[in-house]
């Protein structure tokens, strides 16, 4: 096989996996992890362990597998990525690891594929649910960490391994935060998470469900008998457009949405008790990784038609790439340089319709993307059953009593050091998308690694005292 060829992903059929909510793509064979494995040229750099947020030695572990000597490929991820099967199937690595890839550099080269065969190593040692013994010793301090994301999750791992008793206060009564209740079954398994955080019980963290802090237990009761926090609660309120008929029936928020199916099962109704409206023409506003998702998810519930509506222009969408070429070859259509107006509805309140205005782009907004800009004259009308809201989160409004003393910046997130997670709270750290607002579930741990190696220092110098 030549350099430059990729070995593609084996995936379900387009017609086959709008039926079910079993993964789509299927992962590498151990032959065809080999080839793709082979194509990398060892830069003595390493390039692209520079993208890598959790900061894993990838040409290490690529090398394992070159080798065969998977074992050691593992140790290698284990070793600072405490979720690898996660991160194999859901991070963006084409925006990462892969940008840095000197093979995607070259003239009509393609970079390895670096996620695929951190899933492929991840999925041996699933079975086997490995423990690492580092974290094996004397217990160090004890460490509140608040939220089981991606972000939580990693520090307590981090924590757990160089020697801390961690407690993770969770309000849901699963752990994993976006990995359960955001991300459909179809791009990552609920199994693969819950093996994932066995590994991360296995290492002696400690999970209390159904505990709000601030609500069901004081902030202050968690800072007396701890002697640091993490907070990683992620952002998980929704933003809603607020246009004329957003409290319409069925108009529902992309959080809401997914939540019902991925976490309470609505797909399983009546089996399970949480149910979901099915319609046959929906529309998802946004288009970004959530409304494709959500789109998706629709399609699988029945949805005989679905279509994303997106104010700018393909080029500026957020989502990534496979994920929308998933869409296209699953039928769902794109309304481009669209905007919502107005929701309308019938004599029983059900939205029915969607007016729309054009769009045009003009210059840069904050954001880096061309501002939309309204076409006058260019209203329009679409028929739905269904809308699904997908432009966004903000923090929840939890912190506002929840965490007395915790300082929040303008749009209500924490404020915290970027590179330790430090608030101005005496002990008390902060990481993820309740820091930075929304955004990729490697950068969370990336965060939540930052502030494991903050918070030990902090804790070593307590103890020094």
């Amino acid at each position: 096989m030549a350099v430059k060829d990729r070995v593609p992903m084996p995936e379900q059929s387009p017609e086959e996996r709008i039926k079910n909510f079993s993964e789509v793509a299927l992962g590498y064979t151990e032959e065809m992890a080999l080839a793709e494995a082979n194509r990398c040229l060892q830069c003595p750099t390493h390039p692209c362990t520079s993208g890598c947020p959790v900061e894993i030695d990838i040409p290490a572990y690529i090398k394992a597998i070159c080798d065969k000597d998977y074992e050691k490929g593992i140790e290698i991820l284990k070793d600072t990525n405490n979720l690898p099967a996660i991160c194999g199937r859901v991070c963006p690595q084409e925006k990462q690891c892969e940008a840095q890839c000197v093979l995607g550099k070259m003239k009509d080269g393609k970079p390895v594929a670096i996620g695929r065969l951190e899933r492929f190593l991840a999925d041996l040692n699933l079975p086997k649910k490995r423990v690492n013994t580092k974290s094996q010793r004397e217990k160090k301090g004890n460490i509140a960490v608040i939220g089981a994301g991606p972000a939580g999750l990693t520090a307590a791992a981090d924590l757990a391994r160089m020697g801390y008793d961690v407690t993770v206060y969770e309000a849901f009564h699963k752990a994993g935060g976006v990995l359960v209740y955001g991300i459909p079954g179809f791009r990552l398994p609920k199994d693969i998470v819950e093996s994932e955080i066995d590994y991360i019980r296995k290492l002696g963290v400690k999970f209390e469900y159904g505990q709000i802090i601030g609500r069901t237990i004081p902030f202050e009761k968690i800072r007396q008998e701890y002697d640091a926090i993490f907070i990683g609660i992620g952002a998980g309120a929704p933003r809603f457009m607020g246009i004329p008929g957003s409290n319409l029936n069925n108009i529902y928020s992309a959080s809401e949405f997914l939540t019902r199916v991925n976490l309470l099962r609505a797909n399983e109704f009546p089996k399970f008790d949480t149910p979901v409206r099915i319609a046959s023409k929906v529309a998802v506003i946004g288009a970004g990784n959530v409304s494709m998702d959500a789109a998706r998810t629709a399609r699988r519930l029945g949805a005989k038609e679905v279509m994303i509506i997106y104010r700018r222009s393909e080029t500026e969408m957020p989502a990534r790439l496979e994920e929308y070429h998933h869409a296209i070859q699953e039928g769902i259509s794109f309304h481009w340089l669209t905007q919502p107006v107005e929701y309308i509805g019938d004599i029983n309140n059900n939205v029915k319709k969607v007016r729309c205005i054009k769009m045009e782009l003009g210059a840069p907004d904050e954001s880096g993307r061309r501002r939309p800009i309204p076409i006058e004259g260019s209203e329009f009308i679409i028929e739905v059953e269904l809308v699904i809201e997908a432009i966004g989160q903000k923090a929840n409004a939890v912190l506002k009593t929840g965490f007395p003393g915790v300082k929040l910046n303008r749009w209500g997130y924490i404020e915290a050091e970027p590179e330790t997670g430090k608030t101005n709270l005496e002990g008390v750290f902060a990481g993820g998308d309740i820091v930075t607002g929304s955004a990729t579930v490697i950068e969370a741990m990336g965060a939540g690694k930052r502030a494991a190696r903050a918070i030990d220092r902090y804790v070593s110098s307590l103890n020094r005292i």
